[in-house]
């Protein structure tokens, strides 16, 4: 009898009670989905698109296969032939698309594609295309003639490699190999330089996320502690830095860090240096690493500081009460219970420091330079391709990160806010 009743239900307008409901639950839906809708179109537009664009772009490059396309017939027609000595064939279709890249004005392009992989060819192409309407059979003699180093293998090898659109040869330019007359080879030790830059910035990240958290615990303490007249005040100047352009903040450590600046002049006041050995602390490692301290300090302040003050200080009560000194209490009670925080502001220093590029241009000189700042160089360099590989491998390297992080520590776990 109760499920009949259930069943005969009905809306004011006559309609099953289940259905009206269906209905409301898919207008609400609807609704929510519209609100979302212009932060979905604005993450799309402004993240997702320009990140697929990049990966499409670290493998992607036409300078060279829309210029030469009698040259990309016939590697495709005749795969791995001989390097060192390419036939008459392959001479007639790279002399035919010169004078094509002369008359459509394609030399500069053809040649600066090739240019990535093997230095030192755009004068070459230059030349061999201002006399390769000139030049006659047999053409490898004609021009080798010209200039011998169209005979070369790591050339032949560049050209075919970049007959085709798609290639891997920037992740490989990004990773330190070298195209030689033998093929891809690890570069010297002196040639590392992208590694070596890799390992640079994530070792002054760390270094800055172990510094900002140093200073943030101690500060997100003291906030969490505080009466709330008090630490509203606080909180204004920790948050102080997000009003502030940053590259007024900037500017602000180069007066104090420069050796004619304040910090400088206030050392040999007291005495502590000569006024003939002031320190170094601009445009070197050391400028980058306090600057950027400062800039990402509150974003490990905020986590923690989250975290602390919804701690109840009734544990760390309990503790003593047990008998436990104020140094166990504060390691095997309080900190264990801000872990959320320490992982969540660290992870966010991090990943931050590690794709900083205006402070370390500013402040790093060359010696201060990060990875960030060699992918900037490409793109004015209109390199775009290598700087694509090198922004994807250092996304691989966040993702990684976040990775383990989620496998260590469980991404459930952070906390924000």
């Amino acid at each position: 009898m109760a499920e009949a009743s259930t069943e005969l239900l009905t809306t004011a307008d006559g309609r099953p009670l289940k259905e009206a409901l269906a209905i409301a639950q898919a207008r609400a839906k609807r609704r929510a989905f519209l609100l979302v809708l212009p932060l979905l179109l604005f993450v799309l537009l402004t993240f997702l698109i320009p990140i697929g664009y990049m990966l499409k772009r670290s493998f992607e490059h036409d300078g060279f296969s829309k210029s030469a396309p009698a040259l990309v017939e016939w590697f495709a027609a005749n795969p791995g032939f001989d390097y060192a000595n390419p036939p008459e064939e392959a001479f007639a279709a790279l002399v035919k698309d010169l004078a094509y890249m002369q008359t459509e004005k394609l030399t500069g392009i053809s040649g600066t594609r090739i240019n990535y992989t093997v230095p030192g060819t755009v004068s070459l192409f230059k030349k061999g295309a201002r006399e390769a309407a000139k030049l006659q059979p047999p053409y490898k003699e004609a021009l080798l003639a010209v200039d011998a180093d169209w005979g070369k293998p790591a050339l032949w090898r560049g050209m075919e490699g970049a007959s085709s659109k798609y290639t891997t040869e920037f992740y490989k330019v990004a990773s330190d190999r070298k195209l030689t007359d033998d093929g891809w080879q690890a570069g010297s030790d002196q040639d590392r330089i992208y590694l070596y830059l890799f390992f640079k910035t994530f070792l002054v990240s760390g270094i800055i996320t172990v510094i900002c958290l140093l200073l943030a615990f101690p500060i997100a303490h003291l906030l969490a502690v505080l009466p709330m007249s008090k630490s509203s005040l606080l909180m204004i100047l920790v948050l102080l830095p997000f009003w502030t352009s940053l590259l007024v903040r900037t500017t602000s450590w180069i007066a104090l860090l420069q050796e004619q600046g304040i910090v400088n002049d206030l050392l040999v006041w007291l005495g502590l240096i000569g006024d003939d050995n002031r320190l170094a602390m601009m445009y070197n490692m050391t400028g980058t690493i306090v600057a950027m301290t400062h800039v990402l300090l509150p974003f490990m302040i905020l986590p923690l500081y989250s975290v602390m003050r919804v701690i109840p200080p009734s544990y760390a009560r309990a503790a003593r009460s047990l008998g436990a000194t104020s140094w166990t209490t504060f390691r095997r009670v309080y900190v264990p219970q801000t872990l959320p925080g320490i992982a969540a502001g660290s992870l966010l220093v991090f990943i931050l420091a590690v794709g900083y590029y205006i402070t370390p241009a500013l402040v790093g000189g060359a010696d201060g330079q990060l990875i960030s700042n060699l992918i900037s160089f490409h793109m004015t360099k209109s390199n775009w391709s290598l700087a694509a590989a090198l922004a994807a491998m250092l996304l691989a390297a966040i993702l990684l990160l976040y990775w383990l992080y989620d496998r260590l520590i469980g991404i459930d776990r952070l906390k924000l806010g």
